[in-house]
Parts: structure tokens; C-alpha cells; sequence
């Protein structure tokens, strides 16, 4: 597995991990401290704020990495891009597509977790013809495939616009969100 495949596991995860905490602590402190079930409005809550936090993580390495991507002739890795970059802008080469990042992200992750949670309980309350407790593993596995292909799509269309942003904005040097808006009309 590349470097690239291995950072984006480890974002995952981690975002994963901390959806999981925030849904549990919403969970518990929504009715004080008696359990409720999980709404979709916690869903959202959970998500964005995994989001919020992981992006700040994973934003210096999204620059170099888009830069990597979009400049030609400029560094090929993660090792030779990042002094580049903080030698020639300093912390605010790396952050300085943190609030798109957001405006990316967030809505994105919002969606995914949102989206899959509700179709998974949809496809089992409307197409599986038996309760979840009683599906088999390869029965399971289909659902969440299903669900994460559903989520997937409404994900994209979600996020493209703020994608584009991203990327225009750490490939060009200098300016901001506005000019990176308008040169991409």
C-alpha cells in the first residue's frame, strides 16, 4: 500500500473513531445521561464535528499533495514538498486551504455518515425481507455495499463544487478563495 492509500486509511479511521465518540457522548448527554436512539441530526453533529478536527490534521499534507498533483515540475513527494513549502510560505502555505478544506469536507462527511446510516435502515426496513438479526454476513455485506454506493453518490454531488476550490487554491501561488472563485468562473 503507497504512502498516499496509507494516509487516507489513517484519516478514515481516525474520523470514524471520532464520529463513533461524538455519537456516543451526544447520545448520552441529549436526555441527561439516559440512552437514546441515534437521529439523524446527530449523525450530522457527529460528523462534522470528526470532520471539523480531522481536517486540521490533514490539511498540510492535502496541500502538498495538491500541489503535487497540479504543479508540473514542482516536488513529487511528501518529504521534498513540505519544507518547500514551508520554506516559501511558511504555516500559511499549509493552511491556507483549511476554511475550503471545511467547506469541502464537512459537508461531505455530513452526508456519508448521514446518508449511508439512513439507507442502511431504509434497505432493511423496505427491500430485506427479515430483520437485520436475523441476515447473514454475506447478506450484511450487501446492504452496507448498497448504502455506501448511495451515500457515495450523493456525496460527489455534494462536495464537487468546494473540490474545485480546494484545488484551485493550493495550486496557485498566492490569493485567495475569491480569486480562486473567479478564475474558475
Amino acid at each position: 500500500m503507497g504512502s498516499h492509500s496509507r494516509r487516507i486509511l489513517h484519516a478514515g479511521n481516525w474520523k470514524v473513531w471520532v464520529l463513533r465518540g461524538f455519537q456516543k457522548l451526544v447520545q448520552w448527554n441529549a436526555r441527561g445521561g439516559e440512552h437514546i436512539p441515534v437521529q439523524t441530526s446527530m449523525y450530522l453533529a457527529a460528523s462534522a464535528s470528526a470532520e471539523f478536527f480531522a481536517d486540521i490534521f490533514l490539511c498540510p499534507m492535502e496541500s502538498v499533495k495538491v500541489r503535487i498533483q497540479t504543479t508540473p515540475g514542482w516536488e513529487q513527494t511528501l518529504k521534498a514538498g513540505a519544507p518547500r513549502i514551508w520554506r516559501e510560505e511558511g504555516i500559511n502555505g499549509f493552511y491556507k486551504g483549511l476554511a475550503p478544506l471545511w467547506a469541502r469536507q464537512i459537508p461531505y462527511t455530513m452526508m456519508k455518515f448521514a446518508c449511508f446510516e439512513r439507507t442502511v435502515e431504509m434497505l432493511y426496513k423496505y427491500v430485506v425481507p427479515k430483520p437485520r438479526s436475523d441476515c447473514n454476513k454475506s447478506e450484511q455485506l450487501m446492504v452496507t455495499f448498497v448504502a455506501g454506493y448511495i451515500a457515495g453518490v450523493f456525496c460527489a454531488i455534494v462536495s464537487h463544487p468546494a473540490d474545485s476550490v480546494v484545488s484551485k487554491l493550493n495550486a496557485m501561488e498566492g490569493g485567495g478563495v475569491s480569486q480562486a472563485i473567479k478564475e474558475l468562473g
